[in-house]
């Protein structure tokens, strides 16, 4: 039991693991993303051109992520908090 509990938090990023600490200027990459919404890349993409999930900022040329400030705030909205 104690082996899969191990895999399981090495299967987790970390940004994940640690969301509620990341400070609001924060941003996290698409495997957070798709860990705190629970979906797939493609339901993520889909989301973000629907307007149901805050879009995400180029970092650089090969780099998009998202504002910490921003998912908490869409993920509150859904929560109704």
């Amino acid at each position: 039991m104690q082996q899969l509990k191990s895999e399981l938090t090495q299967a987790i990023p970390e940004a994940l693991a640690h969301f509620d600490q990341l400070p609001d200027s924060a941003y996290i990459r698409l495997p957070v993303m798709k860990g705190l919404y629970g979906v797939s890349t493609a339901s993520i993409w889909r989301g973000v051109k629907s307007g149901l999930i805050c879009k995400p900022v180029k970092i650089s040329e090969r780099c998009t992520a998202w504002s910490v400030r921003l998912v908490r705030a869409d993920l509150a909205l859904k929560a109704g908090v």
